[in-house]
């Protein structure tokens, strides 16, 4: 089976708002896309697009495919939540965003974050129990809302993903490949 056809019948939601880390929305992405899945960002409010962010400055614009409202979570195989600190700090104050990652957490399917990602995963209530790695800021948070944090580039307890920053990309993306792949097989 050839590399763009492995994912072929996968949809994944990229739930962001504006501030994410560019690289964690558009890298996952694009390597998902290269897979074969069918990616849609999806974003509270109204906007076509949300802005990411570059490092140390606003970074490009990416557009929207369906509003927050819209969504549903069981038309999705698996779930990513890009990091950078504005995103997932404005995303814990949407009750749609969180009550969307909460519904999405209650499958089994890949719920994956990475970076300041799994900061909506304490307010989803997703992270008692469980084993994840993050940005090493997030650590106390995470240990404070009773998960078990590890500083590795990927952690996998279960359906949940957890990377720590931008140099885990490839690593992150693969495990959420192998990961709908395992799915796919099931």
């Amino acid at each position: 089976m050839a590399e763009s056809e492995k994912l072929s019948d996968r949809r994944v939601a990229v739930l962001a708002t504006d501030g994410f880390e560019q690289s964690e929305l558009t890298e996952p992405k694009r390597l998902l896309e290269v897979a074969g899945a069918h990616v849609d960002v999806i974003a509270p409010g109204g906007a076509t697009q949300i802005r990411g962010w570059d490092k140390k400055n606003w970074g490009a614009a990416v557009d929207v495919d369906v509003a927050l409202k819209d969504a549903r979570p069981e038309d999705y195989d698996a779930l990513v939540l890009p990091g950078g600190v504005m995103n997932p700090d404005k995303l814990r104050l949407e009750p749609d965003a969180i009550a969307f990652i909460a519904r999405f957490g209650a499958s089994d399917n890949p719920l994956a974050a990475i970076c300041h990602g799994p900061w909506t995963l304490i307010d989803a209530g997703l992270v008692k129990g469980r084993k994840l790695t993050s940005w090493p800021s997030l650590r106390k948070d995470l240990e404070n809302a009773g998960a078990q944090w590890e500083d590795s580039e990927v952690v996998r307890d279960g359906p949940l993903i957890t990377s720590r920053k931008p140099q885990d990309i490839p690593a992150f993306a693969g495990a959420v490949i192998a990961a709908l792949e395992k799915a796919g097989a099931a």
